[in-house]
């Protein structure tokens, strides 16, 4: 990411991430934090003890033996159920998204999970991002079904932390919730300016 914002030439961008991206928008402020000038995470669990239990088709299509076996079978119809199972009400699961997932292995999904969990048992992702100069916000939903929803109380440690509940929405607020969602980031962002 920062090689490309380099070749970019843009300078400080406001940076956001889902889930486990926003594992890699973190990792991106501490490495280069001339390359970020605010930081929004979207349901991005703070470390690995607030994960919960998973869905059983998650689970099903992740843990080996079976998961390897399943993966290389998955349908459009299993991979939004997989993602459907994260969210608190129906939602629409865009093509793009499916067609993304279809394409990503299942060691390259197995090994993403092992180095996720890896990055946060180092170090909380609050210990992270309190060690920073970087405006956050991060935004959860109360009814999260991969992580503790009050787990996201634990960013309040970060100084000047923004934190947004969303009543009724799951691990999915961009898709559950796309327009609140929407307005947290948009209102975020210009107000978010470097420190000098």
């Amino acid at each position: 990411m920062a090689a490309v914002l380099d070749e970019l030439g843009r300078g400080a961008v406001a940076v956001a991430g889902h889930s486990s991206g926003g594992y890699v928008a973190t990792a991106l402020a501490e490495q280069r934090p001339d390359l970020v000038r605010s930081l929004a995470l979207i349901s991005t669990g703070p470390s690995p003890d607030a994960l919960l239990p998973q869905p059983f088709v998650l689970r099903a299509l992740l843990a080996p033996p079976l998961g390897a076996l399943l993966w290389r079978r998955r349908t459009d119809a299993m991979i939004r159920k997989g993602i459907g199972a994260t969210a608190a009400r129906r939602v629409e699961i865009p093509d793009e998204l499916v067609a993304d997932l279809k394409v990503t292995t299942y060691g390259t999904t197995r090994e993403i999970l092992r180095r996720n969990t890896a990055y946060t048992v180092e170090r909380s992702v609050p210990e992270r991002l309190a060690a920073l100069v970087v405006p956050l916000l991060v935004i959860f939903g109360a009814a999260d079904r991969r992580w503790e929803p009050s787990s996201a109380h634990r960013y309040g440690a970060v100084p000047g932390a923004r934190v947004e509940m969303l009543p009724g929405v799951g691990h999915m607020p961009m898709l559950e919730a796309p327009e609140r969602t929407g307005e947290l980031l948009l209102s975020f962002t210009p107000s978010a300016t470097p420190e000098t």
